[in-house]
């Protein structure tokens, strides 16, 4: 990829003369759809960013938000005002890494983490979780098997070097991404109002310090890379473009980035990621409205006889760029030294424009300028594409008949890897790292306890050493992500409004209620009208659902030109979503057998009475309209809820003090929810109407083991509540469907969810 024809024309119109190599390569890859988003930014305006507990939105390396009081944590945001929140903060943000992953699926996803962890890091946060979305192909094929495995064990090596817990996320199987995977990261960190840290470079005169490994070849051209599609040769071709992490060395930034935020020393901050050196220190010095000077010589480097664009575009990992007092360069770089990592002082701030000079090994005595443009414009001057739009067509009902057994469905849709079990997955991350993960992975949500807000936390914002014995008073933060393939490719608009209110009825099931959302947006070829179409539709979908749940989306990523030689993906809206609680436990998503003769099971909330999208209907074949979503404006008046208040009715009943044992509806309908929920020593025998009643996907609904029935329909408000069965002490899933039944013990069940471990060992 080089600098197509109009932008040169515009970058020379701008300059009053040709670009030199290096500006040349600089404007193709910050102008790269991957970093100017040029297809997708006209259409992001449709989110709602701001809320009492913003404290910085989009367009930093991460958003960061202030954490309510443990008293108001249960309250939805909408209940709260500024008052109810404290001074502790959590940073949050979501990366894609989908074409490296594809050509190098280790080193992939590997950096993938890398580089969301230091953009937590450059917020002043000490990074505290990760959670994963991962998309592949058919699990049947050879090459989807393969990028599964690679990819999860690039996760599960960086994650556990460097002492940061997966403790969520999502896995899902669909034809669509055959040739070109996705892998989706979230990082949440912890700060507080005196550790705060932006992108925005400060004052002319204060010094750039680079700190971190040395600069090399890898990663030559990423972001341009990831914005164009996947050629069948790219495995190879390619392989340059990704690059190479090392979880030591970024361990060690991670410790030495807290010394430096515990003395004050960072005036700014911005990781290296897409564009290397050249993206994060003119759009460090760009947002700040400044520009800077920079000697390309003094970047400490690891390959010899590098040029300037090398070394302005290299993406060589585990760097950051930091703004730093002139007075404090020095210690700056004494800390660098004790944690064993590089340190550069490449240039300054300055009132002009963003410069860099560059002599190399050459003949020449002095340094030649090979950049001298205005930042601003570099940074944020490309124009955007107005690109042509189809809008899908919702499918007809048509469902298979003759219908498969009850027997036959049941076993399908519960044996399906995208909603079989995902141990496979998660056991191979160190998910208690840092002793904050209350609630682990392999349920709806995670939780993690956020001691510092307790009236006796003791802890600092990096201190996972914060007092043991400190009483569940404390804020419980919530973890959710993920998409649904099946349900965006049926309906992108609906599919993604479902996949909005699925992940917050995941916290709700714990008890949370949304506090804000990231998200990472993928699509394919954008120039492709039916392909923008749907994209349209996902970006559309999320908005509105977040909007109705009064989440704010505080920032994220998008993906385009996903397509290969296979076609384009899914459009496919991953959702990260946190929550908060006030205390750290939850009721289990596992029925309790010691309480089965005391205890009602219920399912709480509303289907939509179709199985558009369902896992059902990708086993057994047919089509069907998308299901019907709960109205996000209607009031009860009208006999349907707006989401935020039907999530926190949902949280509520979870929260109820008769509530067992609680899980949310959603991959695979109340038939996997049931099986999920049985136990060697707790069964369930339950009754349903008919087949969409046992497999229709809808979100919003949660079953619910109680002991006072009353008391959850009294908190679940307006939601209708409706007696599922019995609570069993056989360990069997008794399911009768119409005129048909059918029965799995526990055993059968976890032979069939155990699909994946088994077809991996």
């Amino acid at each position: 990829m080089s600098l197509s024809e109009p932008d040169r024309e515009l970058v020379v119109a701008e300059l009053g003369r040709e670009p030199t190599t290096a500006e040349a390569a600089l404007f193709e890859n910050l102008w790269s759809e991957h970093c100017a988003y040029r297809s997708s930014r006209p259409l992001l305006s449709a989110f709602e960013s701001e809320g009492d507990q913003v404290v910085v939105g989009p367009g930093d390396d991460a958003a960061v938000l202030a954490l309510p009081e443990p008293d108001a944590a249960d309250a939805p945001a909408a209940d709260r005002d500024d008052d109810d929140y404290g001074d502790q903060y959590v940073t949050f943000g979501v990366e894609s890494h989908n074409h490296p992953s594809f050509v190098d699926p280790f080193d992939g996803a590997a950096t993938g983490v890398g580089g969301i962890v230091r953009d937590t890091m450059s917020m002043g946060a000490y990074p505290i979780a990760l959670l994963d979305s991962l998309y592949f192909g058919g699990f049947d094929r050879e090459r989807s098997r393969y990028l599964f495995e690679g990819v999860v064990e690039g996760i599960s090596h960086y994650g556990n070097c460097i002492g940061v817990p997966t403790v969520g996320g999502s896995v899902a199987f669909h034809g669509g991404y055959e040739g070109n995977p996705l892998v989706n990261v979230a990082c949440v960190g912890l700060t507080n109002e005196d550790r705060l840290v932006t992108a925005t470079a400060k004052e002319p005169g204060n010094k750039l310090v680079l700190v971190g490994n040395a600069t090399g070849r890898d990663g030559l051209g990423g972001a341009s890379f990831a914005s164009e599609d996947l050629a069948e040769d790219a495995e190879t071709e390619d392989r340059p473009a990704v690059q190479v992490g090392d979880p030591y060395a970024e361990k060690r930034l991670i410790e030495c980035n807290e010394a430096l935020v515990d003395e004050d020393l960072v005036l700014s901050a911005r990781d290296l990621g897409a564009a290397g050196l050249g993206g994060a220190s003119s759009e460090l010095v760009a947002k700040g409205g400044l520009g800077a000077r920079i000697d390309l010589d003094r970047v400490h480097q690891r390959e010899p006889n590098m040029n300037a664009t090398e070394i302005l575009l290299a993406e060589s990992q585990e760097r950051m760029c930091y703004e730093v007092a002139p007075d404090d360069v020095e210690r700056v770089a004494a800390l660098a030294d004790r944690f064993d990592l590089g340190c550069s002082v490449i240039g300054e701030v300055t009132d002009g424009n963003y410069v860099c000079e560059f002599a190399g090994d050459g003949e020449a005595s002095e340094s030649e300028t090979v950049v001298d443009v205005d930042a601003e414009y570099l940074a944020d001057g490309a124009p955007m594409n107005d690109l042509a739009s189809e809008t899908p067509t919702p499918a007809d009902r048509d469902l298979p008949d003759p219908e498969p057994a009850l027997a036959d469905a049941v076993e399908a849709v519960v044996s399906a890897p995208s909603t079989a079990s995902k141990r496979w997955v998660y056991r191979q991350y160190d998910h208690e790292v840092g002793a904050r993960t209350a609630v682990k992975p392999g349920d709806d949500a995670a939780i993690m306890a956020i001691r510092e807000t307790a009236a006796d936390g003791e802890g600092e914002a990096g201190d996972d050493a914060a007092p043991a014995d400190a009483d569940e008073r404390g804020v419980g933060l919530a973890l959710s992500s993920g998409a649904n393939p099946n349900w965006t490719s049926a309906a992108p608009y609906e599919g993604a409004r479902a996949v909005a209110l699925e992940n917050a009825t995941n916290l709700a099931a714990k008890g949370a209620v949304p506090l804000a959302a990231v998200d990472c947006l993928n699509g394919g070829n954008p120039e492709k009208p039916d392909v923008y179409g749907g994209f349209e539709g996902i970006v559309d979908g999320l908005a509105d659902a977040c909007a109705a749940l009064d989440t704010p989306v505080v920032g994220g990523n998008v993906s385009l030109y996903n397509d290969s030689v296979e076609g384009p993906i899914p459009p496919t809206p991953t959702l990260a979503l946190i929550g908060t609680k006030r205390g750290y436990d939850a009721p289990p998503a596992a029925l309790d057998a010691d309480r089965a003769a005391d205890s009602e099971f219920l399912l709480v909330g509303a289907g939509g009475d179709a199985l558009g999208g369902s896992e059902y209907l990708a086993q057994a074949g047919g089509t069907d309209r998308f299901p019907d979503l709960p109205d996000a404006d209607a009031g009860p008046d009208a006999g349907a809820r707006g989401l935020a208040d039907l999530v926190a009715s949902l949280a509520a009943v979870a929260r109820h003090e008769s509530t067992l044992a609680t899980h949310d509806v959603s991959d695979g309908g109340l038939a996997v929810a049931l099986a999920e929920l049985v136990t060697d020593a707790a069964g369930v025998d339950a009754t349903l109407p008919d087949r969409v009643a046992a497999f229709d996907e809808t979100p919003g609904r949660l079953v619910v083991q109680t002991t006072d029935p009353e008391g959850v329909a009294e908190a679940a408000g307006d939601l209708p509540v409706h007696r599922l069965g019995e609570v069993t002490t056989d360990g069997t899933l008794s399911l009768s469907v119409g005129d048909e039944s059918t029965a799995l013990d526990a055993d059968a069940i976890r032979e069939l969810r155990g699909v994946i471990e088994r077809e991996l060992a």
